[in-house]
């Protein structure tokens, strides 16, 4: 059943893009989206995404035991190994669910064997508007920040665009600098600090130079919070 709730149905498509729902449920978010544009270009934002989440990921090669789980999987004996790939190389939904399988993975199936720290993400959107992703934040592994756009927007000439994070409300909001409509942003992990899931981020317009204190002082154009992988 889908959710009547903006936010449930973001998670609902992100979910769906990564695979991860049953037979059934997937057949009835996908009838969802080819009724549903904005759902459907929600999902087309996801899938983008998760291919962006994958190159923050070291390449790590796949355990023989994982190989060997895949072929119990698709029922392929151990002489007859080769001969069952052969017939399932042209499978596309075998290579959606491998796709989305490795994904997954790759964060937890091989963490018991090495454990990173936390990949983070973050959508940001502006406020009301679940299916108008403006921007994209990425945390790597080290702890580095990218703001990524995801559209041009029109901006004030004579105004700043100003980047926040909060991460523990008693503190208040920490300014992550200045941003330029249109143009990535690194933000080195010495500066960003720890990362934690649901911790906000946003965007907000301010006076030339940004906000004169140490707290946001205009409307918020673009928010979000951040989510593990």
């Amino acid at each position: 059943m889908i959710p009547e709730d903006s936010d449930a149905q973001h998670l609902l498509i992100a979910e769906h893009v990564l695979g991860l729902h049953g037979r059934e449920q997937a057949a009835e978010i996908e009838r969802w989206l080819e009724q549903d544009e904005d759902a459907a270009r929600l999902a087309s934002h996801w899938r983008e995404h998760w291919l962006g989440a994958v190159e923050l990921l070291d390449p790590v090669p796949l355990p023989p035991r994982l190989w060997r789980r895949i072929s119990r999987r698709i029922g392929a004996d151990a002489t007859g190994w080769w001969a069952g790939w052969q017939g399932l190389w042209q499978s596309l939904s075998l290579w959606r669910m491998v796709s989305a399988a490795l994904l997954v993975a790759l964060v937890l199936l091989l963490g018991p064997l090495r454990v990173p720290a936390p990949v983070y993400t973050v959508v940001l959107q502006a406020p009301g508007e679940a299916a108008s992703p403006g921007w994209r934040v990425t945390v790597s592994a080290k702890g580095d920040l990218q703001l990524t756009p995801l559209e041009d927007g029109d901006y004030p000439a004579d105004r700043s665009v100003q980047f926040w994070t909060l991460a523990d409300p008693a503190l208040g909001p920490r300014s992550l600098g200045l941003v330029q409509p249109g143009e990535p942003l690194v933000v080195p992990a010495s500066r960003v600090g720890g990362v934690e899931s649901g911790q906000l981020f946003e965007l907000t317009l301010e006076p030339p130079g940004g906000s004169p204190g140490d707290r946001p002082t205009g409307p918020i154009l673009f928010i979000g919070r951040a989510v593990a992988l």
